[in-house]
Parts: structure tokens; sequence; C-alpha cells
């Protein structure tokens, strides 16, 4: 197994310093998308989560900084970026157990058990449908190889009855993220996020639930900076997202 060397790592804050993570300076590299993410979950103290791809752990540990007393569990293919998330689980003082598995041939010992909540960042792209990375890690993180129907199925086997499963995905990726929930999960809602208003949404969150039977609900897009264009250096997030983004606020889930 490749282990990344100190040097081969940054070590980057995220939520305004109360989360570090050490990500590899040439691989795949977490931005904002996780944090949204881990944000849109309204887990409560106790309960369980499980992060499928969970890669050095910037979901998963956002939630944890904004929750306390999870019992967390992450679920990752790359034995380098598992590795990487149990050091950062021990850096941010956590207690994170990291499976290192492909979603879809989970070890028995975790087959046999449900969760609370399941999160999920998938790849963006499907296997070769997007430019090349030259990095391997970076590669499987951008166009990984499972599709998102082996994704929502590992998901709904995993939650719990009334278990809530969230996922960040590209927009036009929404269709297969649907056909994925039917006959699985219900109650589905869908978050689209757009860069400005005015845009076109570029990704969305969807929340579904174990056994849920309400209708669908496609919320109005959550606007995620200031102004219909960018106009100088700088951040220009809106002040509810800047708080999500830098204060580990949850984020504002449409009621």
């Amino acid at each position: 197994m490749s282990i990344f060397s100190d040097s081969e790592l940054s070590r980057d804050a995220f939520l305004g310093g109360r989360v570090s993570l050490f990500q590899p300076r040439r691989g795949y590299r977490a931005g904002i998308d996780p944090v949204l993410l881990a944000a849109a979950v309204p887990a409560r103290a106790g309960q369980a989560v499980l992060e499928l791809g969970c890669g050095a752990g910037a979901a998963i540990l956002a939630l944890a900084a904004r929750v306390p007393e999870l019992a967390l569990t992450g679920v990752e293919v790359q034995p380098e970026y598992a590795d990487l998330a149990r050091r950062n689980a021990r850096d941010n003082a956590r207690e994170l157990e990291v499976v290192c598995a492909d979603l879809s041939d989970l070890p028995a010992g975790l087959r046999q058990r449900q969760f609370d909540h399941v999160i999920a960042n998938p790849p963006y792209f499907r296997s070769g449908a997007h430019t090349a990375a030259g990095d391997a890690g970076r590669a499987t993180a951008l166009g990984g190889a499972t599709p998102l129907e082996a994704w929502l199925a590992a998901a709904a086997r995993r939650l719990a009855p009334r278990g809530a499963l969230h996922v960040i995905q590209r927009s036009d990726r929404l269709p297969e993220l649907l056909a994925g929930c039917a006959g699985r999960l219900g109650s589905v809602e869908v978050l689209p996020l757009a860069a400005r208003a005015g845009r076109a949404p570029d990704l969305v969150i969807l929340r579904a639930r174990k056994g849920g039977r309400a209708a669908f609900r496609l919320h109005a897009p959550l606007i995620l900076h200031e102004g219909t264009r960018h106009l100088c250096d700088g951040e220009s997030y809106r002040a509810e997202v800047a708080q999500v983004l830098r204060g580990g606020a949850a984020l504002p889930w449409p009621e």
C-alpha cells in the first residue's frame, strides 16, 4: 500500500479552522462540495453515520464538527486515502472507523449494520467522460467506474428504516440519481445549487428516506454568491452560505 509522505501533503483549514485536513498536493483535494453536503444532514447526537467514498474525510469530519457524539464510519476504496482519513480523524480528535473496500463488495461485518444517515459525494463524471487526470487518486475521485445506481443501492441497503440519504452530484446526472432511488428510497427532495442568481444550477443535493412515502419535491435553487457576476478578487458568498462554509452552520434546507 502506497501511503502519502508528509512532503506530498498540505494541511488545509475548513469551517473557519474548526477542521484541518491533510490532503495530497497533487491528488484529489476537497473543496466546498463536501462541506455543503455535510451541512445538509440533519443528524442528531447519538446517531450513526456512514459515508460512502469518504476520501480524506472532509465531509464526515465536517459533520462531526457540527454535531457531537456521532458514531462515524467511512468507506474508501483507495488505501492511501483511507489511511489519510484515519490520520485526519486522529488529528481532529474524532473517532472514525474507516473501512478500505469497494462499496459494491463491503465486508460482512459492515453489511450486517444499519445507519441513521448515509452520505456520499460520488465521482461527478462517468468513467472516461472527463479530461484525464494525471494523478490516479484524482482520476478515481473524478470518474469512478462504479455507476451511480450502485452507490444508491449500497446506501439503501445500509440505511435503517426511516434513515436518510444525502448525495451531492452534478445537476446533469439528476436523472440517474432519481432512477437509482426508484424502488429503494422515497420522500425524495432535491435542492439545486446555483453559483449566482440567473444561472443554471451546476450541482444538486438529493435527500431521500428509506421507507419514505412523501411526494417528490424540487426546491428553488440555493444561490451561493452575491451578485450576477464576479466583480473583484476575494470571496462573494451570500451571508447564509458563508455561515455554513466558515461558521460551521447547518445548511438552510427549505421547509
